[in-house]
Order: structure tokens, then C-alpha cells, then sequence
């Protein structure tokens, strides 16, 4: 599909963008003065993986307009790009093309870097960055040193996420349903010594701080509000019975964290998380083979409630009489509160499933408000809503929220071994973030592990610590560990023999910081001058995927925090404003055999009303799947380097904006791609024709001129120029190529006449108009807009020509959006005069190419009007 070429009308795509890129890199660019304002547009930095696919391009085309707008608004633009160059993808080419990881990601940068720069990106290259380099890590490894020296780096041994087909360690957040979020196998459960950030440290921040960010979405505050997860509760400590088994005499107490204590005489059993330090007494073969199965598998999303009895027993702080078992279990996390919980079956499913499966009690203690007591039961859903209490002795008939607070109160004057039974406390899901990996391709740890001194960092003036080029990937596992010399050092405080850290930091720290070198990147002596990141920072416009929302969203601004507390900078939120764009989305095509094709191996017919997809190669139909996410896997994919040669770059940067908004899904066709050419040429041709008329018209100054034509032209041009303006400001891309498609309409219905030419001034006002046009698209397709301006005889180089200014007195009535619809569904929107009469209206949803896309072979039965309200077109 992509493969088909464009059709030539006189408009060299080729040509024209090769020159005008060429003509950019050899322009200087405009003097920023520190007195203008400063606009810092940043897209998520790709990894370089060898292609730019369509993500890329909508990712990369929504941050190049909004730069280049703000430009033509008079601000000085900072807009980056650069590379996040470590990875486990060119360690696992080493071992499977034997080409070496530094070679591999030199070759990829040098191939994507190319195909971006077709894409005509206004982009700072000369601020480039690449994480794998040593000037961008020696910072890195300085700045380690000196969270190491505040307590905010440490080493602990403890239970780790193991990915066994990646080899190495997987922070908390990089476990996705119980699998690894790059190799998507079981994630195990190890006990390792492994280098940790405490972001722990900066929980309560990290979640007030949600509340001030106004600009970004409201589902990614959302997301890391619930992984950050305070919950407020009570600790109950549940006493031993004197009889348990295999228990030293100091042992005599569980400890619990809960949030619903009103369900408190509700509770059948304990259950305590499998790497519980109290089960470390037991002697039980059955309990020992439980705990190893537990032991090799992620259990935060456990689907089934699994366990065992310890043959403990906990007297029960409300009721002396009752005594519960305790259990392990599968689903408890020790990472989370005590790693202890009562069972309360009959308010909490998994407690219930548990119940259930161990055939033990299940005692409802909250009612319903619509319920009465004689008739309320549990089956086989838990009732976890609010209401009053029942079977729960002095708590009976009060509300579930007052009944907590009174459990709270009796617990608190209650004495344990000399304590109180209960009290307060807060607990949170974030953990401290393990940041080792056991890979080669990664920024080295700066530590050293000495006999006799411990863990030491490397001395500044020896950084930065860079790896070593000869490695064998002939095993599996870390090359660094099996390196004859690299490992091998001296201790720089007592001078004996000493090895170095060899497991290297995960890559998600690379890109915890960028976004700050950007801002200095020419500094040798520090990560960024404060002064200069303080211009600079916060990013103001900050595009990438809702997927980076816990990963590399929440440590960057962990790590923003923990370079103020250093000294680094003076502020804490790194991003602004954050807008995460939808994916790109192709349909799937697939052989009667069930083998994925690749559109490009496809063509596309229509066959009695019904479309239909064919093998180029052998003309065998093949079957048309839904539309899904452009992956690899099923062969959806587009060669967006192919796009570029065959439609041009102004072509795909049109199309990936066009029609569908922003933040959502844009489903890639080869007739939205043709509509976006076809309107390449038809302003193409308007803005010929109007040369034309210039050279044979004369070229007054004066703006006067008897034609209502005009004039009505010159209101509308202002109006849409309004809009546009308003809308890149909002980031509605969509609705600013509405815009757009109304003016070109409202200027070629003027063009049909061409004794409105005759009038005095009416070349001006033409000129105006064009103008407007040129430079609401230039933002959108650069080389075409530029090619144009000169084609017209305009000053200058329209990419460092100043935004026009709306003359408000113009735009006294506002013009409208108004949504368009195809056969009932809607497919687009046109901007438009308030006041367009209804043929008008019709004729110009007509030519919408989102439209035309659906006339193909079809004939319109009827538009349908609303006024000011919608317009459906049926066929």
C-alpha cells in the first residue's frame, strides 16, 4: 500500500524538501535574545532501534509544529533531540548478529537521524545527546556518588523481580500482570544484593505534587496516584497463642496493616506474604515446597488465592475467646504494610476465594443499607460497599466509618506485652526503585567492593568508569562478571586489590534526567549550569505515549527531586504541561493459512460494494482483520522512510494530524494519505494561480477595494487565522487543519471570479489572504508553505517570518466548528463562517478529504443539515 507512488502534477515533493532542508541547515538561525520568551518543546527521546516507525512520525511531527509555532510568535524555542542509546536490544544483537552493541546503536542513530531530518523536524541538533556516550554518563555516575553520600542510593539484599529470559532484575514498576514489560516472560521471585533509589523517601511529595500539575492528563495523574498508593489504616498486633510451634520465646505477636478495621470481628484467618521473617522458624516440608513455588513467580496479579496452614494460631483483640489460623498466602506482599493481613471473607474477594477454597468461615459484619439482616447473605461475591454493622457485638447498628474509628479507639487503649494493640499508621505501595542490571550495554555502577573498607565510590577524578569494548557474548548472563581484567581494581582507600561493581544502571535512569542536560549539554563540569536550566525548565510542552506514565514519568520526577536536594537545580516538577498522543493504527491482513502480511504486499479493490485485499506477488485474496496496533508481530506496519520518497514528508505530516484528534488512536490508511497529496496540490495550484494574477494585475499597496467579495474574504481569513491560533495553543491539531480546509475553500470560490481583480487594492487583500493561508500551514508542511511564499514574491523565508496579527474589529462574530458525519457516524469536523448559507455549507463538507474517503464508488444520497449544529451526508 504505502509502496504506491504519488502522482506527479507539476509538484516535485523530492525536490522541493530536499532544497528548502538544505536551505535551513545553511541558514543562521535567529539571535535569542535572554529578554524573549522562553519555550521549551520536548518529545520522549526514541531508542534507537534502526527505524523510525508511524509513532515516531505523529509523536515528532506534534512537537516540530508546536515549535515552530511559537517561534513565528516571537519566543525563543528550545526543542532537542537525542537518543536513549543503552539497552538490552543491542546486547541481545551482539549475541545474535555478533556485531558489537556500541557499532549496532552507532549504525541505528545514523539511520533514524537521517530519516528524521527528511521529515524536515526544526530540531537543536546540535544539542544532541546519546546516553551511551561518556560525556552523558561520567554525570550520571557523579550524580550516583553523591545520592550514595545523602543515603539516597543504597545496597540491600532482598527479594528482586528476576526476568529469566532477560537475565536481570526488574524494578517493581517493569513488572506488567506478573511479566517482565520487555520480554513479556514469568517473572521470578530471587534474593539478591542490588543497588537501590530510595523514592520511598519522597513518596508524600511525589503525590502532593500531583495536585499542581494542571496540564497533564487526568488519567496519567490518576495512574501514578494509585502506584504511588498511600492508604491510611490501623496496625493491629495479634497475639501468639503460647502453644504455637517451632517459635522462639521472643516471638509472641503478628503484626497487620488494614484500612478496614470496621470489618475487624468479620475476620476468619490471618495470612502473612511468603518471605514473612516469622516463617523462617517453621520446620515443614509441606510449608517449605509452598514457599519455594511462591518463590518463582510474581504474585501482584496472583489470578488464583493460594495457601497453607502454618499451624500458628492469633488470639483475636476484640474477642479473647477466638482464636484464627494463620496462613500463607500467595496474594500478601511484604512489600506492602507489615506483609501481614486479617481475612474478613465476606467484605473482600480474594479473602472470600480464599475462604471458600480452605473451607473456612464467612462472617458478614457490614450490611447493606437496603438490606435486612434476616435476609442478607454471601455467595459468591463479596459485599465491599458501606452500610451498618452486624455480628459484630458492641459495634452492632453504627455506621462502618464511625465503627472504624471506635475500633481504632479501643485497640489504642488496650495494652499489648506494654503497647498499645492498634494504632495509626500509613502505608505505601511505591518501593524503593532497583536500579541494577545484570547486562553489559548499561551506565556502570561507580562503586567499588573492598575486602577490607566495603563498598566504596570510584574517586571523581577517575570518572567516568567506561566499559570495556572486548566482551564475549558467547554466554548467557552479564559479560562484565566474566571479563578477564575489567572487574579487577584497587581500592583507593587502603590501596589493596578490589573489584568493581559490575552490574550496570537500569536505562530508565538515563532518561530520568535528560530532559536537564538538553538545556547545557556543552558543560563538562556539571549536568547543567542552574542558571541556564533555570531559563529553560520546566518543560513546556512535554509529547509522548500514556505508557511512560509510571515508568518513566514518575522517576523523572523522582529524579528531578533528588537533584534539587543536591544542589542541582531549583525546582521540582520537570514538565509542564505533558500531552500524550494516541497510537497510530493500521488494519491487519492475513493469508487463509493464518500468516501475517505486510500492507505494503497488499492491494486494495473494491468487489460488488465489499472491499477486498489480494497478494500482490500471486493475486490470492487474503483476509482483512481488524484494525489494531502497528506491530511487528502482525505485519502492520508502514515504512515511514518509503513514505517520505514516495508522498514527501509535508504528505505524512498532514496526514498524522488530520481528522482524528490528537490524544486518540489514528487509524492509517492509503486513502487518508492520498487526500492529504491531493490537498498538496490543490494549494499547489491556488497559490499559482494567484502568482499569476499578481504578474498581470499590478501589485497596489492600498488595501481598498469595492468588492464585497473581498472584503467578505479578507473577515473570513482573519477569523480562520483566529482559530488556527487558538487551537495550536490548545494542541487541537485536527480542528487547525479544519480551519485550514475552510479557508482554502472560501479562497477558491473568490478565485472563480476574476473581475474581482479589477478593483483597486484587490491584489493586496489577495496577498493578505494567501499569506494567512501559508503561514497557518507552514507549522504543519514547512516545505511546501516556503515554496509557496517564494513562489508569491514574499519577504524573506516564511520560517522566520513573525505570526500575523488578527485584527480583532474583523472577527466580531465567531466562526464555528461544526461536526461532519458519513451514514450517521461521525468522521470529522469543519470550521466555517456562522453565517454560511447551507449550500455553501454542503459543497465544502463535500471536499473534506475525510469525506471523500468514504465516496469512493458511492454515490451521496442526501446531505443532511443541521443548522449550526451538524452535518450528515448519506449514502
Amino acid at each position: 500500500m504505502s509502496s504506491m507512488k504519488a502522482v506527479d502534477t507539476g509538484y516535485s515533493h523530492e525536490s522541493i524538501e530536499a532544497k528548502w532542508q538544505n536551505i535551513w541547515a545553511n541558514t543562521p538561525p535567529v539571535a535569542c535574545e535572554s529578554s524573549r520568551k522562553h519555550c521549551y518543546v520536548l518529545e520522549m527521546f526514541p531508542y534507537p532501534s534502526g527505524q523510525i516507525h508511524a509513532g515516531h512520525l505523529r509523536n515528532y511531527v506534534m512537537g516540530d509544529v508546536i515549535a515552530r509555532y511559537k517561534r513565528a510568535k516571537g519566543f525563543a524555542v528550545l526543542h532537542p533531540m537525542g537518543w536513549d542509546a543503552f539497552g538490552l536490544p543491542a546486547e541481545n544483537a551482539a549475541r545474535q548478529q555478533g556485531i558489537h552493541p556500541a557499532d549496532w546503536t552507532s549504525e541505528n542513530i545514523d539511520r533514524m537521524k537521517t530519516h528524521l531530518q527528511a521529515l524536515g523536524l526544526s530540531l537543536d541538533w546540535d544539542r544532541e545527546i546519546i546516553t551511551c556516550s561518556p560525556d552523558y554518563y561520567v554525570h550520571q555516575q557523579r550524580m550516583f556518588i553523591d545520592f550514595w553520600r545523602r543515603g539516597l542510593a543504597y545496597r540491600k539484599k532482598s527479594k528482586v523481580n528476576w526476568d529469566p529470559v532477560d537475565l536481570t532484575v526488574l524494578a517493581n514498576e517493569q513488572v506488567i500482570d506478573g511479566r517482565g514489560w520487555r520480554s513479556g516472560a514469568v517473572v521470578e521471585q530471587k534474593e539478591l544484593e542490588q543497588w537501590n533509589l530510595r523514592i520511598t523517601s519522597f513518596a508524600e511529595e511525589l503525590l502532593a505534587g500531583l495536585d499542581g500539575l494542571l496540564d497533564w492528563p487526568a488519567r496519567v495523574r490518576l495512574m501514578q496516584h494509585n502506584w504511588i498508593g498511600r492508604s491510611e489504616g490501623v496496625c493491629i498486633r495479634f497475639a501468639l497463642n503460647d502453644a504455637s510451634p517451632d517459635l522462639s520465646d521472643d516471638v509472641r505477636e503478628i503484626e497487620v496493616f488494614t484500612t478496614r478495621p470496621d470489618t475487624l470481628l468479620g475476620a476468619s484467618f490471618l495470612a502473612l506474604a511468603p518471605e514473612h521473617p516469622l516463617l523462617e522458624s517453621i520446620k515443614s516440608p509441606e510449608l517449605k515446597g509452598f514457599l519455594d513455588r511462591c518463590r518463582d513467580h510474581d504474585r501482584t496479579d496472583t489470578p488464583e488465592p493460594e495457601g497453607i496452614d502454618t499451624g500458628l494460631r492469633v488470639i483475636h483483640p476484640l474477642q479473647a475467646s477466638r482464636e484464627l489460623p494463620v496462613y500463607v498466602a500467595n496474594f500478601v506482599n511484604m512489600n506492602y504494610g507489615s506483609g501481614a493481613v486479617f481475612g474478613c471473607p465476606a467484605h473482600d474477594q480474594r479473602d472470600l476465594d480464599f475462604a471458600r477454597k480452605y473451607r473456612l468461615p464467612v462472617i458478614p459484619v457490614v450490611l447493606p443499607k437496603e438490606c435486612h439482616e434476616d435476609d442478607f447473605s454471601i455467595g459468591d461475591t463479596a459485599y465491599t460497599g458501606t452500610g451498618s454493622l452486624i455480628n459484630s457485638d458492641f459495634l452492632n447498628g453504627l455506621e462502618n466509618t464511625l465503627a472504624a474509628e471506635i475500633v481504632l479507639k479501643r485497640l489504642a487503649s488496650q495494652s499489648l506485652f506494654g503497647s498499645p494493640q492498634g494504632k495509626k499508621q500509613t502505608s505505601w505501595r511505591l518501593q524503593d526503585w532497583v536500579v541494577s542490571r545484570q547486562r553489559y550495554w548499561g551506565c556502570p555502577i561507580p562503586m567499588i567492593h573492598c575486602r577490607e573498607c566495603g563498598v566504596v565510590p570510584v574517586p571523581l577524578d577517575q570518572l567516568p568508569v567506561t566499559l570495556p569494548r572486548d566482551v564475549r557474548f558467547d554466554n548467557a548472563g552479564n559479560p562484565l562478571q566474566e571479563h578477564p581484567t575489567w572487574k579487577n581494581t584497587t581500592c583507593p582507600v587502603c590501596n589493596l586489590e578490589a573489584q568493581r561493581e559490575t552490574d550496570t544502571m537500569d536505562t530508565f535512569v538515563d532518561s530520568s534526567w535528560y530532559f536537564l542536560r538538553f538545556s547545557d549539554p556543552w558543560n563538562s563540569g556539571s549536568p547543567c549550569d542552574k542558571s541556564v536550566a533555570a531559563d529553560w525548565l520546566p518543560v513546556s510542552y512535554y509529547i509522548g505515549g500514556v505508557e511512560h506514565a509510571i515508568l518513566h514519568l514518575l522517576y523523572a520526577r523522582f529524579f528531578t527531586r533528588m537533584m534539587k536536594q543536591i544542589g542541582y537545580i531549583d525546582f521540582e516538577e520537570p514538565f509542564s504541561r505533558l500531552f500524550t498522543q494516541g497510537m497510530v493504527v493500521h488494519e491487519t491482513y492475513c493469508t487463509q493459512d493464518g500468516v501475517w502480511v505486510s500492507p505494503d504486499d497488499v492491494t486494495i479493490s473494491e468487489r460488488q460494494g465489499n472491499r477486498i485485499a489480494v497478494l500482490k506477488s500471486t493475486g490470492h485474496e487474503v483476509k482483512i482483520g481488524p484494525v489494531e496496533k502497528m506491530s511487528k508481530s502482525k505485519k502492520n506496519t508502514v515504512d515511514v522512510s518509503r513514505i517520505i520518497k514516495d508522498w514527501g514528508a509535508d504528505t505524512a505530516r498532514w496526514f498524522v494530524l488530520s481528522d482524528t484528534p490528537p490524544d486518540r488512536d489514528i487509524s492509517w490508511t492509503q486513502e487518508g494519505l492520498a487526500g492529504a497529496y491531493r490537498f498538496i496540490k490543490r494549494i499547489w495550484r491556488t497559490v499559482n494561480e494567484v502568482a499569476d494574477i499578481f504578474s498581470n494585475s499590478g501589485q497596489s499597496s492600498s488595501r481598498a477595494s469595492s468588492s464585497q467579495d473581498l472584503e467578505i474574504l479578507r473577515k473570513i481569513a482573519h477569523k480562520a487565522l483566529a482559530a488556527v491560533e487558538r487551537d495550536l495553543e490548545n494542541l487541537n491539531f485536527n480542528c487547525v487543519i479544519a480551519h485550514i480546509y475552510g479557508l482554502t475553500n472560501s479562497i477558491a470560490k473568490v478565485l472563480e471570479d476574476r473581475k474581482v481583480f479589477c478593483y483597486p487594492g484587490s491584489a493586496a487583500v489577495l496577498r493578505e489572504v494567501v499569506e494567512f493561508l501559508l503561514l497557518s500551514i507552514f507549522p504543519i508542511m514547512p516545505h511546501l508553505a516556503e515554496e509557496c511564499w517564494q513562489i508569491l514574491g514574499s519577504d524573506g523565508l516564511i520560517s522566520q517570518t513573525a505570526w500575523p496579527v488578527v485584527d480583532r474589529a474583523l472577527i466580531v462574530e465567531d466562526i464555528i466548528t461544526i461536526p461532519v458525519q458519513v451514514n450517521g457516524k461521525r468522521r470529522g469536523e469543519i470550521a466555517v463562517d456562522r453565517d454560511i448559507s447551507e449550500k455553501d455549507l454542503k459543497e465544502a463538507v463535500l471536499e473534506l478529504p475525510v469525506v471523500k474517503s468514504f465516496l469512493a464508488g458511492s454515490q451521496v444520497r442526501r446531505v443532511i443539515v443541521v443548522p449550526r449544529r451538524i452535518v450528515n451526508v448519506v449514502l
